[in-house]
């Protein structure tokens, strides 16, 4: 009797501890998340990964834990993620969430960041706030993650890939095939070729080799022509420039002097050519009757003698 007394006892004080623990677990869990503020987070992408009590981190600083995750009532093609912050985080206007994988677990966990200092925190708004608010919390935004954008650009990046595999195909056919044969097979008759006039190549690389530096010595040479071009004008090319300067000018003294002759004689000229010269051909013209006068007495003088100047000429006989 007395050793079932004991039992009853143990079994009593067991359970009493039991039950204080879990109030104790309990309490310090609800005193440690009083302070915690819940957000909403829709995800149109696949959760694969994310659990209950899987973390959230701002920026890399852990600050809360997922606490539902469920399909959206309202919109299936949604999954509504329910997230537990602690106070102090700064869930901003312009905070965005997206779901990320930690290692090689499988394991996923919510990333928030994104917000601009200075804008206001995202809440619930005073008016009209089942439509921003619609289960009762804030609502952060999302956007897609490395993974999400990857999905999402998955059937774009098949197509691609299989466009270029059917350009491959195409560019890769048997005539194709043939003639990239065919251009082999010529390359390397052109490189046996190549090898075999691989003397005369060497010869000929040779020859241009001597050519360049015969064209450097000819360029070196044609420097010092121009050199000694140049050093001669300055020599004797300056003195001759200097004589020629004074014969331009001796020239230019001279056709102002001929200059202020010529002015100087039209005066002259004008007279001549309007007074003297009718004077001169009146003349002309006197001493030409006078010669032909001349001409006729000596004509008369030969043909009848000199009583033909001082006398009447004679009658010829009258015949009846």
């Amino acid at each position: 009797m007395e050793t079932r007394s004991n039992h009853v006892l143990v079994g009593t004080v067991t359970l009493l501890l039991l039950a204080a623990i879990m109030i104790a677990a309990f309490w310090f869990s609800r005193l440690s998340q009083g302070d915690n503020k819940e957000y909403d987070i829709f995800f149109k992408q696949s959760v694969s990964g994310l659990a209950k009590g899987s973390g959230v981190n701002y920026a890399g600083v852990p600050s809360g834990q997922v606490e539902k995750i469920e399909l959206w009532k309202r919109d299936p093609s949604f999954v509504k993620v329910r997230i537990s912050v602690r106070d102090g985080t700064p869930i901003l206007q312009g905070t965005t969430a997206t779901i990320q994988g930690v290692g090689f677990t499988g394991v996923s966990e919510v990333v928030l960041d994104g917000a601009v200092k200075g804008a206001p925190p995202i809440q619930c708004p005073a008016q009209n706030a089942p439509a921003a608010c619609p289960d009762g919390v804030p609502v952060i935004p999302t956007k897609p993650g490395a993974l999400g954008e990857l999905l999402n650009n998955a059937p774009q990046l098949l197509e691609r890939l299989s466009t270029l595999t059917e350009r491959l195909t195409e560019l890769l056919d048997d005539k194709n095939q043939q003639s990239i044969a065919g251009i082999l097979a010529n390359v390397e008759r052109i490189s046996g070729s190549l090898a075999d006039r691989s003397p005369e190549i060497a010869a000929t690389l040779a020859e241009a080799r001597i050519a360049v530096q015969r064209t450097g010595v000819a360029v070196e040479q044609i420097g010092k022509l121009a050199a000694t071009t140049d050093s001669l004008l300055n020599d004797q090319g300056k003195p001759l420039m200097a004589d020629l300067r004074k014969t331009v000018q001796s020239a230019n003294r001279s056709i102002d002097t001929l200059d202020k002759t010529i002015s100087a004689a039209q005066p002259g000229v004008k007279s001549f050519s309007t007074q003297t010269m009718p004077e001169v051909n009146q003349l002309v013209r006197d001493l030409r009757e006078m010669s032909r006068a001349f001409r006729g007495v000596a004509e008369k003088l030969d043909q009848q003698g000199a009583g033909s100047i001082v006398g009447s000429p004679k009658l010829p006989d009258y015949k009846p």
